[in-house]
């Protein structure tokens, strides 16, 4: 039985700045019909920065959909069209004002493939160097540094709850590992 669904019609009811939510009317694979909400998103990058003494460079911000301030690597949104290791670079060097002597790709994902388009770009950013922070100017953010391994064991106490943090440190770590 082919699984894919054929879209029919959409209809977008909204449309944002960040997203756009639209209605999609499909037809299933049995026949049948039904409606699909999907939020349309450019997507985002996250960069897991490390120095040379191991430690995870992170922010800390305030987000309103969660309602807390949350500890996560330093990320941003595409722009339409937008190259994910330029985006990548240019979110790492905003945020923590530094930039990647080497940067290397983690892993591309879907943060929530059955409501959200969003694609996520992780990387990995050593050799950095140091320079100045540009926040955008709705960007309230403090950088912290922590080990590694501290980090690691944050995730596992559940004190670190952003996706994007999670699969980028353990996947970093792993890296690390095998160096």
């Amino acid at each position: 039985m082919e699984l894919f669904e054929k879209i029919q019609a959409s209809d977008t009811k909204y449309k944002g700045k960040v997203l756009t939510l639209r209605v999609d009317r499909v037809e299933l694979p049995n026949g049948d019909n039904a409606c699909r909400e999907v939020v349309e998103h450019n997507g985002a990058v996250g960069v897991v920065p490390i120095t040379e003494d191991g430690e995870i460079i992170l922010v800390r911000q305030f987000r309103a959909a969660s309602r807390k301030v949350m500890l996560e690597i330093p990320a941003g949104k595409l722009e339409k069209g937008e190259d994910p290791l330029a985006c990548g670079l240019r979110e790492l060097e905003e945020e923590t004002g530094f930039k990647a002597g080497n940067i290397e790709k983690l892993i591309t994902y879907y943060s929530s493939p059955a409501i959200l388009e969003e694609v996520l770009h992780l990387y990995i950013a050593t050799d950095l160097i140091p320079g100045k922070v540009h926040l955008d100017e709705d960007e309230f953010l403090e950088c912290i540094k922590i080990p590694v391994d501290e980090m690691k064991q944050k995730i596992i106490n559940g004190e670190i709850q952003d996706a994007k943090t999670v699969i980028g440190v353990l996947l970093a770590s792993e890296i690390l590992c095998k160096k």
